[in-house]
């Protein structure tokens, strides 16, 4: 994780999902990183001293009147290299919004310069609730990374958003935030983020379906990656099946018209669209409602297909001022004579072509690629991991973005200086 073991205070806010900050704290420990833990009063009533004591090897910071030679309640957030609290509830949100510090976590908070990473977790109607939301909003133009909380089953009977993210899930955010840690800033910090991933399939009969090979894998990378950097990230996920990323919204859809329903709806007010996804060009002009069985002739049926829409070209016809459209290019011949062709049909501003096939860049970690840019700028990427892929297109897109100018009712503010690393 990261360039290295670091030092990491870990803030666990008085919530029932206290428990699975063990887990977190156990997957930091065992990467090497030094971990003091820093409950509130209300979360040492789910999970006690001695635990956490015993998980971290550290003694428990909790209150600023232990210790006080050692100065806690400033040392601590001035010499961390990460501080992430998990769970995050909704009162801590809402003391950290308004610089409260009553107590040794929020005190920290204030303190630190070094990257923070809150993650959330409440009812969804907290979560929803217009303060929460705005309080969410101040966090993240300040350069806190306020990762998108879980939908799932709650504390009792119901469900919705508001569920703790896996703890590996923050785990993976938390690595990404440490690898730049010092190299870069969060410079996406009040962008909003827009990715597809994964193949479509158009059904057949309620067996059978037309799909590609699309793992899902590279949009999956350039979702954690524009979270760890600060974006509030809508991912729009056709028939993957990998780990839901924690940071991002994560929207799924299964057929073409789905991918493209959710994403003109997500895109009106994304600066940025990433066209990962793998729409199936064709679909069958008809749907048979029970399975098509073979007969005695020994002929297979006759299957008529229609031309899907152009997902990525209706974005690009569509693009508001300053908006940035980011298209994809998987091709089996000619890579650049295609890229080229599909960067003007598209209306793109940057295309990311590479070459695909059975066993080639589908399902694997790694990728390779031609960044092809509207204005004429070629950046070829030699094989690298499909995080690092993303990471460094999104340089790409960084340096092409307009300046935020903010001000608008539908966006948050415009980001904060990032504090010193």
């Amino acid at each position: 994780m990261g360039r290295g073991p670091a030092r990491v205070v870990l803030g666990v806010g008085g919530g029932i999902a206290a428990y699975k900050a063990c887990e977190l704290l156990r997957l930091l420990t065992e990467s090497g990183h030094q971990v003091r833990v820093v409950p509130t009063a209300a979360a040492l009533r789910f999970v006690g001293a001695a635990t956490w004591s015993a998980l971290s090897g550290q003694p428990v910071a909790d209150d600023v009147w232990s210790d006080v030679h050692e100065v806690p309640h400033v040392r601590l957030g001035q010499q961390a290299d990460l501080v992430v609290v998990a769970p995050a509830t909704a009162d801590l949100l809402a003391r950290a919004a308004h610089g409260l510090a009553d107590d040794l976590l929020t005190t920290t908070l204030l303190t630190a310069r070094c990257p923070v990473v809150l993650a959330p977790a409440m009812h969804t109607e907290m979560w929803e609730h217009p303060a929460t939301v705005q309080n969410v909003a101040v966090l993240r133009a300040r350069g806190v990374r306020v990762i998108e909380p879980a939908v799932g089953r709650l504390t009792g009977a119901d469900s919705g958003k508001g569920r703790l993210p896996a703890p590996a899930q923050i785990f993976e955010v938390l690595r990404e935030v440490l690898e730049r840690s010092g190299t870069r800033r969060a410079d996406l910090v009040g962008r909003r983020v827009v990715v597809t991933a994964g193949g479509t399939r158009e059904p057949l009969d309620p067996v059978r379906f037309i799909g590609n090979r699309s793992s899902g894998k590279q949009g999956y990378a350039f979702a954690r990656t524009a979270a760890a950097r600060g974006a509030q990230v809508t991912l729009i996920a056709a028939n993957v099946t990998l780990p839901d990323p924690a940071g991002v919204e994560l929207v799924r859809v299964g057929s073409t018209e789905e991918l493209r329903v959710a994403t003109l709806a997500a895109a009106r007010h994304a600066d940025v669209v990433v066209m990962a996804a793998a729409p199936a060009d064709f679909r069958p002009a008809t749907y048979t409602p029970e399975k098509i069985k073979k007969d005695d002739s020994g002929r297979p049926p006759v299957i008529e297909l229609v031309t899907n829409p152009d997902i990525a070209a209706e974005l690009g016809a569509a693009k508001r001022p300053g908006q940035l459209l980011v298209a994809f290019a998987a091709e089996t011949g000619d890579l650049m004579a295609n890229a080229r062709a599909k960067l003007l049909r598209k209306r793109a501003d940057l295309i990311v072509a590479n070459q695909v096939g059975v066993d080639r860049v589908f399902g694997a970690d790694a990728n390779a690629a031609t960044v092809l840019d509207a204005d004429g700028t070629v950046a070829v990427l030699d094989e690298r991991s499909k995080a690092r892929l993303a990471d460094d297109v999104w340089d790409i897109v960084r340096d092409r973005l307009p300046r935020p100018t903010g001000g608008g009712a539908d966006r948050p503010p415009p980001p904060a200086p990032a504090p010193a690393q």
